[in-house]
């Protein structure tokens, strides 16, 4: 061994735990300071049920687990409300005579237009004042929100 390099070792090292257990072994320290031991440690103690929470990290770990389950009810909420049969019209947003047409033939939820749209587009192009283009820019907003469209509603009418 090289001279000078490694650390004095103490073969009277005080160990002193937070319960006030003490006891004397060998290290490079000359006092040491534990905040568990083999007295007041659950495992050893025959406490396991004990839970020790320093700084309340249980507590965190908790508490982040609850805002991560209400993250994802959130979520979930959200995405049933997106694609709900009761969303207004007027909601879509498509414009003021074809959200007026469609009120007037009582219309006023996706889900009645659904409806509307499953007897045909022809249904659909009955209503007065609802033209082509008001049934192609629903169709398109409903497809972009994530709605199923009736199989008749997909095919052109001829």
């Amino acid at each position: 061994m090289k001279q000078g390099i490694h650390p004095t070792y103490y073969t009277d090292t005080k160990v002193t735990c937070a319960c006030g257990n003490t006891w004397t072994t060998g290290s490079t320290q000359k006092e040491i300071r534990v905040e568990v031991c083999s007295k007041c440690h659950p495992f050893f103690s025959g406490e396991q049920a004990r839970i020790i929470d320093i700084e309340g990290q249980v507590d965190r770990f908790y508490k982040k687990l609850q805002a991560r389950q209400t993250y994802v009810d959130d979520v979930k909420t959200r995405a049933e409300s997106k694609v709900s049969p009761r969303r207004l019209i007027a909601d879509l947003e498509l414009g003021t005579r074809p959200t007026e047409a469609l009120s007037k033939a009582g219309i006023t939820e996706v889900g009645h237009f659904l409806a509307k749209l499953a007897e045909g587009e022809a249904a659909a192009l009955a209503i007065e004042g609802f033209g082509r283009k008001s049934l192609i820019d629903i169709k398109k907003k409903l497809r972009a929100l994530g709605y199923d469209l009736p199989e008749m509603a997909e095919t052109p009418a001829a």
